[in-house]
């Protein structure tokens, strides 16, 4: 054999060697991540190769299965009484656009492809395992009185038990019907959902943080009471009005010139909802202390999971005393979400502790056997059970002398804060209209805390305010949380 044919000879070998080396690697090491890439054809009909796992809310599923005509995907999601009522809940899964939120989070219980399913037999022969099911912690009362009463108001609405973290509710409108796009056929209507400048694709409870207005003079009371900067809620503040803006030839007015707002109590201040004291408040304590406080009920958290991810609420920093002063009356750039907002009022309802929100409370097989619980109760402590006290007391004057007596309950304690925060450059856009308050039965023990956004009712600029919108709203979810 001569040196030519040698050298090809060695260089085929080598080639095969590669051959073998490369299919090895590919079959050994790669299989799996081949086997689980988005873009496997395999995955998908796998997914829809039978009935899917469902959702229950109060024991009954709000989702189902239906069986399509023609095609490599067996099934399809369906969505039972109605999928608008349950859509911030569930999300959707569609054939053709994916899944989110809690459909999504899931998907491989739902589907059956999750391996804490399979038997160690269904290991062996690759057999697919029968799907299992997400028991919820929502209750339809609550789901449907905040769906029926925001309407077709542009907003959001969500119910905290404030001692178990349970989510009670969550509700987002304009919303959607999942079934709509759960096939591979539905691109008219995909399309309809994304070009909608309602937006009713995004959870607005949960994904879409707007200034919060005077509902965030809440916290700023309790910054004030924990850093001893005023002892009670009775305690006379010491608040010019009307009130200008350090630094500044601002002049920061009150809704109502007629309140009784200068060098008001901080009870008074809430009552009357009076800018003059919380902004000086505000700056009196500094952005640092406001800020911490605001950190302790969760705004500027990095991950807020329900399971499903909630967007940062946002205190900011690096800002000169006027600015400071405008976030004490949630303006300037503070922003939050409905679920913030519904913590804030839960951890105060609950004695200053706040326990951690979710909406699932197990995962389990087809056979109902728990592959995950969520405890209730892992709360941390906010501010203290004094200062909790107190600012319960003066959130009751709200509702029953104040600005929120639209948020009235024959029979209960209900604590609220109303709220109308400036939209657009120059407030040239409506105004957003918030309520968070908390309600209780003493006579059974029942809690509940509520925040409420409209960012859209269609209403007046002079009809907009947060008694006037989203009180009536929380008023129907209280009630419903208390009578369920």
């Amino acid at each position: 054999m001569n040196r030519t044919i040698r050298r090809a000879s060695v260089f085929c070998l080598l080639l095969v060697l590669a051959l073998l080396g490369r299919a090895t690697w590919v079959q050994a090491y790669q299989a799996r991540a081949l086997a689980d890439d988005d873009h496997n054809r395999r995955q998908t009909i796998a997914q829809y190769a039978q009935p899917l796992g469902d959702i229950i809310v109060a024991g009954s599923p709000v989702t189902g299965s239906k069986g399509t005509q023609g095609g490599d995907l067996a099934y399809k999601r369906t969505y039972t009484q109605g999928g608008d009522l349950y859509a911030a809940v569930t999300g959707y899964s569609s054939q053709a656009y994916g899944a989110t939120q809690l459909e999504g989070i899931y998907s491989h219980v739902l589907d059956g492809t999750d391996d804490r399913l399979k038997s160690p037999l269904d290991v062996v022969t690759g057999k697919q395992a029968a799907p299992g099911s997400v028991l919820t912690t929502i209750d339809p009362d609550v789901q449907k009185a905040a769906y029926q009463a925001l309407g077709d108001d542009k907003g959001a609405a969500v119910a905290i038990d404030p001692k178990t973290g349970q989510i009670l509710g969550m509700v987002s409108t304009p919303s959607y019907d999942p079934s709509r796009i759960s096939g591979t056929s539905d691109g008219d209507a995909w399309q309809d959902l994304l070009s909608d400048p309602d937006k009713p694709l995004v959870n607005r409870a949960l994904r879409q943080p707007l200034a919060p207005g005077s509902t965030f003079k809440l916290v700023v009371a309790s910054a004030a009471l924990e850093n001893g900067l005023y002892s009670s809620v009775d305690e006379r503040t010491d608040s010019p009005d009307p009130y200008t803006l350090p630094g500044t030839s601002t002049v920061l007015k009150n809704e109502s010139a007629s309140a009784p707002c200068e060098n008001a109590t901080l009870r008074t201040a809430l009552q009357y909802s009076c800018n003059n004291v919380f902004a000086k408040v505000a700056a009196d304590l500094g952005e640092d202390k406001v800020r911490a406080m605001a950190e302790k009920f969760g705004f500027n958290a990095e991950k807020l999971d329900v399971p499903v991810r909630a967007s940062k609420s946002v205190y900011p920093s690096g800002m000169d005393k006027s600015s400071t002063a405008l976030t004490g009356i949630g303006q300037f750039e503070v922003t939050a979400t409905p679920m913030q907002m519904a913590m804030v009022s839960a951890a105060l309802a609950n004695g200053g502790e706040l326990a951690a929100p979710h909406m699932v409370s197990e995962v389990t097989d087809s056979d109902g056997n728990a592959l995950q619980k969520f405890a209730d109760g892992d709360t941390k402590r906010v501010v203290s059970a004094s200062t909790a006290e107190q600012l319960r007391s003066a959130m009751v004057t709200v509702v029953e002398q104040g600005t929120g007596t639209n948020a009235r309950i024959d029979g209960a304690e209900v604590g609220g804060k109303t709220g109308t925060a400036q939209n657009g450059v120059g407030n040239s856009n409506t105004p957003y209209a918030w309520f968070t308050s908390y309600a209780k039965d003493k006579s059974t023990g029942k809690e509940v805390a509520v925040a409420v956004v409209v960012e859209d009712s269609g209403s007046a600029r002079s009809e907009v305010s947060g008694n006037g919108l989203a009180a009536p709203i929380a008023q129907k979810m209280m009630k419903a949380a208390l009578k369920g």
